[in-house]
């Protein structure tokens, strides 16, 4: 299965069934600080919850679109990283990414995303790369800017997140601007 390696304190892996409990676990824990931006940690009340999910997580890394999978730093599961959707035609995807709160300010995500950057404009020749984060999150919107990506424009209104509408900020980069920090 798929796994790969950031660096010697950081795996970036595909989850399978087996896990479940330990995802479970993560989001759990994390419930009250992810549910800000996050909404569907509030319908993931089990580990069941993530049975149908997992093999559609599985079947999109099989027909090579995209994938959503376990952040582990020095062994333990501490957040997801995911290529929400390939578009071949286009040579472009859409990153999105969460890290437990007692995980965060290591750099675990930056160095996730520098190394997954590398492979995707060097190994799969990916043009484009958007991440999209909540406008009001500074903690995930520091992260594509502090990676050199290009801030698009603000999406008003963009999503939905229990009682009220968030706007959204895209930011992209492109293969011809990446530069190894």
């Amino acid at each position: 299965m798929f796994s790969f390696e950031v660096d010697e304190e950081i795996l970036i892996e595909l989850l399978q069934q087996h896990q479940k409990n330990e995802l479970y676990e993560l989001i759990d824990t994390n419930r009250n600080y992810h549910r800000k931006w996050l909404l569907w940690v509030d319908k993931r009340n089990s580990p069941e919850d993530f049975e149908p999910i997992i093999p559609i997580w599985i079947r999109n890394y099989a027909v090579n679109n995209g994938f959503d999978a376990g952040i582990r730093y020095k062994g333990k599961l501490v957040g997801m990283i995911g290529l929400h959707y390939i578009n071949w035609k286009n040579n472009s995807t859409n990153i999105g990414y969460f890290l437990s709160e007692d995980a965060q300010g290591k750099g675990i995500i930056t160095r996730s995303l520098t190394a997954l950057l590398t492979y995707l404009f060097g190994k799969l020749n990916i043009n484009k790369v958007e991440i999209q984060c909540a406008l009001g999150n500074q903690k995930s919107i520091a992260i594509p800017e502090r990676l050199g990506f290009v801030k698009e424009g603000i999406k008003r209104d963009g999503q939905w997140l229990y009682d009220h509408y968030e706007d959204v900020v895209t930011y992209s980069l492109l293969s011809k601007e990446w530069n190894i920090l």
